[in-house]
């Protein structure tokens, strides 16, 4: 029944994160994370007011800048494309949570997860499986949540499912560090 679910929710995330052609630089195209998932993220990665949080594949920065409006955190939001760069920045311009939120245009294969207390993600499957070496570096205790799609090899703290307003069911999985593998 759990490979059914998953294999479900898999096919219904795949029709929105097809690989990009018109950019061949991106793994996926941007698709907006909902409010209603963005808050359980949050909610399951026990966000508090002194954690560091990451978004990697950041696209509008909505995470990130919901993540410094909710818990005063510091947050830093990564994305490849230049057209999501700018609108992140916009959205933490006008949110004023600019002493809070740093978006960077970067790959995020390259980033330094040394500091973070929390990552959060929204890419395929075998993105989070090659994300792997970098977030294994994280200090114990830190945590990953990852909308609709599983770290393949590695075994889930949690896997919680959020009903949206589109009406559609979305899960989202959390772990913490030191990843466990399955």
């Amino acid at each position: 029944m759990a490979g059914t679910v998953l294999a479900t929710a898999g096919l219904v995330c795949a029709q929105w994160m097809l690989r990009g052609s018109a950019l061949p630089h991106r793994d996926v195209d941007f698709v907006p994370t909902p409010p209603e998932v963005v808050d359980k993220m949050l909610e399951l990665a026990q966000i508090t007011k002194v954690d560091l949080v990451y978004d990697l594949g950041c696209g509008d920065g909505r995470i990130v800048v919901a993540a410094a409006k909710k818990f005063g955190c510091r947050a830093v939001g990564v994305d490849i494309d230049p057209m999501r760069v700018k609108e992140a920045r916009a959205l933490v311009e006008k949110n004023e949570v600019g002493d809070l939120v740093r978006i960077e245009q970067a790959d995020i294969f390259s980033v330094d997860l040394g500091d973070a207390d929390v990552v959060a993600l929204f890419l395929l499957p075998n993105l989070n499986r090659k994300l792997i070496p970098q977030l294994e570096k994280m200090k114990p205790g830190s945590r990953i949540v990852s909308h609709c799609w599983p770290m393949p090899g590695i075994k889930a703290r949690t896997v919680a499912t959020v009903m949206t307003s589109e009406p559609r069911e979305r899960e989202i999985f959390f772990w913490t560090t030191p990843l466990e593998a399955e």
